[in-house]
């Protein structure tokens, strides 16, 4: 009886001694019990985001990527534009009543444009409108509105002199790249004292031979 009486004093004083602990743990319970809700609230809105910036964005075939606005960011009134080769030549120039830039695109626009440019055999070239677009790097050159090409007169490295020729229309489009023009209207080319016309023109400046479709008409002087 003695034996049993230490035991259960001993088992008396343990939990006795253990009482302040599990009262602690209760009330530590009580109060994560009370914020359990928001902190798993909390690790869903981590886990989201975490997955979000994860899981692959997949784009329709047939939708496009969205453009840049086409807007001016720079414009010069009375302006000159001069572009000189290596060696210092002025290979071409540009002049307008006010030119307007376009970054999204790299294109000028020019109002009443004035162009001027000279190649190495020394062939001349000028060009006006009411209204032109020409590329940064002048790859492209379109003119709209009475629109005038011409090619002066000059020597060919045979020695034998080529006559001036001139192209007319409302639409031209000069690509520089490939020496070629073409307009997809009504055009007219003169060439010494010669006149053609036609519904279409596209000109090879390359092989010199011209294009003329549609309603075809050709005025040659005698020589």
């Amino acid at each position: 009886m003695n034996a049993q009486a230490t035991r259960s004093a001993g088992v008396a004083a343990t939990a006795q001694a253990w009482l302040p602990f599990w009262r602690a743990a209760g009330r530590f319970w009580e109060a994560v019990s009370i914020y359990l809700p928001v902190v798993l609230m909390g690790v869903l809105a981590l886990l989201t985001y975490w997955m979000v910036q994860r899981t692959p964005v997949f784009v329709e075939p047939n939708q496009a990527p969205k453009s840049q606005v086409h807007e001016v960011d720079f414009f010069m009134r009375g302006a000159l534009i001069r572009s000189y080769g290596q060696d210092g030549r002025l290979l071409n120039q540009l002049r307008g009543q006010e030119i307007r830039h376009y970054g999204d695109d790299k294109t000028l626009e020019v109002d009443r444009p004035q162009f001027w440019a000279k190649d190495e055999l020394g062939r001349v070239v000028t060009a006006t409108a009411q209204h032109g677009w020409i590329r940064d790097d002048g790859s492209l050159l379109k003119l709209q509105g009475n629109a005038v090409v011409i090619r002066e007169p000059w020597k060919s490295p045979e020695g034998n002199w080529v006559p001036r020729q001139e192209m007319r229309g409302e639409l031209l489009v000069v690509d520089s790249q490939q020496e070629f023009l073409e307009s997809p209207q009504p055009a007219e080319i003169f060439s010494g004292q010669d006149r053609f016309s036609g519904d279409t023109l596209a000109y090879d400046r390359k092989t010199g031979v011209a294009e003329l479709k549609g309603r075809v008409r050709a005025m040659l002087v005698p020589r």
